[in-house]
This record gives structure tokens, sequence and C-alpha cells, in this order.
């Protein structure tokens, strides 16, 4: 518990919170690709690849050459998406989707931290389409994400913006501390991720999320505080009285998710067996 109200006497701080894997279990993008292929963004094949990369990412975990390859992979598959698309199709899946993979304890510590009377910041290397939604769901203040360049036809042109990864993160909340008057010996960070090592080195109290090997060696060498999620729960489950009006329309988008997912797994497994013989 943290359990300390912030002196307003004092400058103020924050707690900035990675997304995937330390607020929810799985990767903020990819999750949304079945939802993507419903709504006729991707083929099926691309449905297969981002349910392989999902796969990867719960199992280990991406390294940097991943990430990389991943984000050069998902930069060439949304040229020509139209924004305002993405937005309803986000928005129209977004508690189906996100809300029964929040983690419990990361839920608690946004509430811990709001109730000690510091801004909750999430830094997300997805897009900026995914995380400002998922961020609002969950009462954070700001929001810190990938920005791809979008087109005079409101489309997006395949170019990144603003990619918000390793130590560009670890700027943006120097920026915003700037801006925001925030004094970071006193803020927290949270990640599971060795990437984002730059971002936990700015802060005060950093804290190792279900943290990756690499990360974990680093927490124990500097003495980090290691913390484990893994009670995914539903935000209506913790407060009785939030309420999602159903939409039967989705039913088949997470059918089309599961076959997705499995046949992601079949190829996987087959090209295992494939390159062990």
């Amino acid at each position: 518990m943290l359990g300390v109200v912030e002196n307003h006497s004092l400058p103020r701080t924050a707690a900035f919170f990675d997304l995937d894997k330390t607020v929810i279990a799985k990767s903020s993008t990819l999750t949304f690709s079945k939802s993507f292929y419903q709504g006729g963004l991707i083929n099926r094949r691309a449905a297969l690849r981002t349910a392989y990369a999902q796969f990867v990412f719960l199992v280990g975990g991406m390294d940097h050459d991943q990430m990389e390859r991943t984000r050069e992979y998902l930069s060439a598959l949304v040229r020509g998406w139209n924004v305002q698309q993405v937005k309803e199709i986000v928005a129209e899946t977004l508690h189906e989707l996100i809300d029964p993979i929040i983690y419990d304890e990361a839920a608690s510590l946004i509430e811990e931290h709001h109730t000690a009377g510091r801004d909750v910041v999430i830094v997300s290397t997805s897009g900026a389409e995914v995380v400002e939604p998922i961020g609002e769901l969950l009462g954070a203040d700001r929001v810190v994400a990938t920005r791809m360049v979008v087109g005079e036809d409101g489309c997006f042109t395949g170019e990144v913006e603003y990619y918000a990864y390793g130590p560009t993160k670890a700027e943006a909340i120097k920026e915003l501390a700037e801006s925001e008057g925030y004094d970071l010996e006193r803020c927290h960070a949270y990640s599971d991720s060795v990437t984002d090592l730059p971002m936990l080195q700015a802060v005060g109290h950093p804290h190792a999320v279900n943290p990756d090997r690499a990360l974990r060696r680093e927490a124990l060498a500097r003495g980090w505080p290691i913390l484990d999620f893994h009670r995914p729960v539903r935000l209506k489950q913790r407060l009785p009285g939030f309420a999602v009006p159903p939409r039967p329309a989705l039913v088949a988008v997470a059918a089309i998710g599961a076959a997705a997912a499995t046949a992601g797994l079949v190829w996987y497994a087959n090209r295992r067996r494939s390159t062990v013989a």
C-alpha cells in the first residue's frame, strides 16, 4: 500500500505505467487485430500473423529485435487505414476486449496513486488510437503513445511521427515533468520490459512488474521492487455500478479471434516441428 497523501506545497508527482503486460495481460495493439479483421481492415493472413505475434508476446515477451520487426510490420500494415474507422472499431470493442484483461493489482495501484494525489500517466509503445481510449477507461490523467502520420485523406501513411519506445519514453516523461512540474525523484514508474530501463531509471521509485529475465536481473541488482500481477479482472467486478451495454453483433468477432489465435498456435507448432526436423 502506498498510503501517503501528497503534500501540495511540494512539487507535483506522477506514476508512469507501461501498458502491455504491466496494466493489461496482453498486447493492446495485437488484441484488436480480431476486430480489425472483422471490420475489413486486415485479411485472414494478417490476422493469423498478429495472432502468432500475440502468442510470442504472451509466452516470453519480445526482445528489441522482435519489437523492431513488429513495428515495421505494423507500420506497413496500417498504411491506408482510415483513422476514423480505427477509432470507431476501438471504441465499439474496447470493453469486450480490454476490460477482461486489466490486472486487478494494476487497477488497485492506479487507484492508490490517485488517492495519494499523484497523476497517472500511461506510457505505451502502442498507437495513440488504441492507448488513449484505454487510458480513459483506466482513469489515467495523461497518455504517451506512438503516433502515426495521417495524410490529408484521413488515412495512415505508414510513417511513424513519434515512436514511444526505449529512451524516447524517458525523454517523454522528462518533458512532461518539466511542463507539469513533476518532481521525478518522487515519481513512480512501472514496467515489465528491460527496454523500459531508461524510463525506470528516470524516476525515484521504479518498479519491475512481471519482468522479463533481463529486467528481473537489473531489478535484483539495483534493489528495485519486483511485483507479480496475475489477476485480470473486469472493471464491473471491481465497480458494481459499472455497466456496458450488450453488443450482440460482436459475438462473431470473439469467435473469429479465437479461431485466428488457434490457427496461430498451430502454425507456430508446425514451424517448430519443421525447424527441428
